[in-house]
């Protein structure tokens, strides 16, 4: 069997419905949260396939979150290696900054379900195309060098990228629209949801008529691209 190594930043952002690809496509996963001890020793070369989640905190906050840098370090080898590895939101702003890109605050806040502009239409984004998915982010990033733009949204340009076919960033949140910790989102980030223009009840209507058409299609999205890693 392949490994599967989920990293959480916080709780309430895991992997929720890009599991079922995942473990289709043959691996066993397992799961470590930043605050375990265990964390800061880990290889994270080693796993066959490495899937970096979300978390409200940014890439330039490293006096406050100190793992950052330590997680961005030993990232930076294993994407020099070309292991695979997915990430989603701070996930893939950490990829963007270990490839050499600006990650910054943003001029908005992107938060609620909204369809991205998919660029390459042969990408595994195609599953995507005109499906509104769930958005909730408001620091953004340059395109690494090499990388390839794969999607852009109204708010920000750059919404998805790849390196090669083993890396893949992911700024949205298209495994989001069934799990129930989307009410923890809700209860966490008021003030997110304020600035975009959303009140939490607007939030959850919106929610309960996109969630389970944004799964589905993300979870075709990430079943197409792990059945083309090298």
């Amino acid at each position: 069997m392949k490994s599967a190594l989920i990293i959480r930043h916080v709780p309430y952002e895991g992997v929720a419905g890009y599991r079922r690809p995942i473990e289709e496509a043959g691996y066993t996963v397992d799961r470590i949260d930043v605050c375990d001890p265990a964390f800061s020793s880990l290889d994270l070369r080693e796993p066959d396939l490495l899937i970096m989640m979300g978390g409200p905190m940014g890439i330039y906050e490293q006096a406050e979150h100190p793992w950052i840098r330590c997680q961005m370090r030993r990232l930076a080898l294993r994407l020099e290696a070309d292991r695979p590895t997915l990430g989603v939101c701070f996930g893939a702003q950490m990829i963007a900054a270990a490839l050499g890109a600006d990650v910054y605050r943003g001029h908005a806040k992107e938060v609620g379900f909204h369809a991205i502009e998919v660029l390459d239409a042969e990408s595994p984004l195609r599953h995507l195309a005109d499906v509104p998915v769930l958005h909730w982010h408001g620091d953004t990033f340059t395109l690494p060098p090499r990388a390839e733009l794969l999607a852009s949204s109204h708010v920000y340009p750059h919404q998805a990228f790849r390196c090669g076919r083993n890396v893949l960033a992911l700024q949205f949140h298209a495994e989001m629209g069934e799990d129930p910790r989307f009410e923890a989102w809700v209860e966490q980030s008021p003030e997110d949801i304020a600035a975009a223009g959303h009140t939490p009840e607007s939030l959850r209507a919106i929610h309960d008529r996109h969630g389970a058409g944004a799964v589905t299609a993300g979870r075709a999205m990430i079943g197409e691209w792990l059945s083309t890693l090298q």
